[in-house]
């Protein structure tokens, strides 16, 4: 029945910080659409926030979030990336198993608390 993800909606305090995070640490692209809410685009596929002060709408809380996103550049590339700009690991890299199989996962919070893991996949690993 599902094919794949097209969007996750993560409750964000401060969009336009949020945003300037989200693209410093991981490059993605910020638009803004629809009265007000933001998105970061990543390959094909977006997060999503609704205005500040309007989160009720999408019965979510902030910071409750735990978002799992996939690089190509490997795991010690990607932490070394993170640390460079200034990002707390809180666990990783480990071991762990994704939606297509063994992957190794470096996790840390966004601005808003969010738990957010990027990770490669063994099979594109060197």
């Amino acid at each position: 029945m599902i094919e794949s993800l097209d969007h996750i909606v993560l409750s964000m305090r401060d969009i336009d910080a949020a945003a300037a995070f989200y693209a410093r640490v991981l490059g993605v692209r910020s638009e803004t659409f629809g009265g007000g809410r933001a998105a970061l685009h990543f390959g094909n596929r977006k997060v999503t926030s609704p205005p500040p002060g309007r989160e009720i709408c999408s019965h979510a809380c902030i910071g409750a979030g735990d978002l799992c996103l996939i690089t190509r550049l490997g795991s010690d590339r990607a932490v070394q990336h993170l640390l460079d700009e200034g990002v707390e690991i809180i666990e990783g890299p480990v071991r762990k198993t994704g939606a297509l199989g063994p992957i190794s996962s470096a996790c840390f919070n966004d601005p808003d608390g969010n738990l957010i893991e990027v990770a490669s996949c063994e099979r594109d690993m060197p």
